[in-house]
């Protein structure tokens, strides 16, 4: 078993980098045939700088992938219908259980 160099919230990092780049390309390509094409190529690059180990230089490649990612963020993002913000986000709400409103002990009061 290969020890590894970096810690635990690295390795968190670089795979929530790489599941933002997956889910962004997956805003942008539709038909999932192409974005899986995609998914691959992202998979390579992330392949390509695996056993990178000097610290300074793997600073500057997730830099350029931040900065990649933030360039290529889609303006409108897919949000799921039941999730919030999502198209049927509380959508025929329970109606509200409160304690219900006297309105002829208000009436009496007023008078």
């Amino acid at each position: 078993m290969s020890t590894s160099t970096f810690s635990a919230a690295h390795r968190l990092y670089v795979k929530s980098l790489y599941k933002r780049m997956l889910i962004n390309e997956l805003n942008w390509i539709v038909d999932r045939r192409i974005w899986r094409a995609k998914a691959m190529d992202i998979r390579a690059e992330f392949d390509r700088n695996r056993n990178v180990h000097d610290p300074r230089a793997l600073a500057v490649i997730l830099e350029r992938a931040e900065a990649q990612l933030s360039r290529d963020k889609h303006p409108d993002p897919y949000i799921p219908p039941m999730m919030a913000n999502g198209t049927k986000w509380e959508r025929n709400t329970p109606p509200f259980m409160g304690p219900l409103y006297d309105h002829e002990a208000h009436a009496a009061e007023a008078h």
